[in-house]
């Protein structure tokens, strides 16, 4: 992971949580030209908005509609307002921050990038933020529990999971329905998946169920 930090000469406070939070950002001098190429490896940027907060909000909602890149904004309490208004801000924290809180946020921005990407299995494609799939290239018609029933699949392939943490994993720890919910789920993602690709979810007896 790359989290960037603009500007580079950022103040002392922030400069020092980021190390606390076990941060090693990458020093940016401008964030003008959303299509430099450099910002392909940023999973995270980190603007402080300091004396400049009109202009680098300005910045960070061109950037983000031009790469997409999640942008945490450190900023002090006269400032929200601004922030509250701005686009392409995906979070943000007080100035001067704290070490625990900013290494949370920053953490959990990165892990929801991930979490967000196209899931690839073979020819099988899933895309979280629009709930398409598609299999060899032709979209694939799943309800919105086969998707996420497949999408936990995917995302936690060659474990072998029970019913019953199948169940609370993707149904969720409030939900009622039996095991027989996972075999009827499996079953007809089996069907939709065809004949040769069926055998991805193999049945583990008296266990559960593994993919891949």
């Amino acid at each position: 992971m790359t989290v960037a930090l603009h500007p580079a000469d950022t103040s002392e406070p922030v400069a020092v949580a980021l190390a606390i939070a076990g941060l090693t950002p990458k020093l940016v001098d401008s964030i003008a030209d959303p299509d430099s190429g450099e910002t392909g490896d940023w999973s995270v940027l980190v603007v402080e908005l300091g004396d400049e907060p009109m202009r680098r909000l300005r910045l960070i909602g061109d950037l983000f509609a031009a790469t997409g890149v999640p942008v945490l904004v450190v900023a002090d309490p006269a400032q929200f307002p601004l922030v509250e208004q701005a686009t392409g801000v995906a979070d943000f924290v007080s100035n001067p921050p704290d070490a625990a809180e900013l290494g949370v946020r920053i953490r959990r921005m990165i892990r929801q990038e991930a979490h967000d990407e196209v899931l690839i299995h073979v020819d099988l494609e899933l895309n979280p933020l629009t709930y398409q799939a598609s299999l060899g290239g032709a979209p694939l018609d799943l309800t919105f529990m086969e998707y996420e029933l497949l999408r936990f699949f995917i995302e936690n392939r060659a474990r072998v999971w029970t019913r019953e943490q199948l169940l609370s994993k993707v149904w969720g720890y409030d939900y009622y329905g039996g095991a027989r919910t996972v075999d009827v789920h499996v079953r007809r993602l089996r069907a939709k998946l065809g004949e040769e690709r069926s055998s991805w979810i193999t049945t583990v007896r008296s266990v559960g169920y593994r993919f891949g």
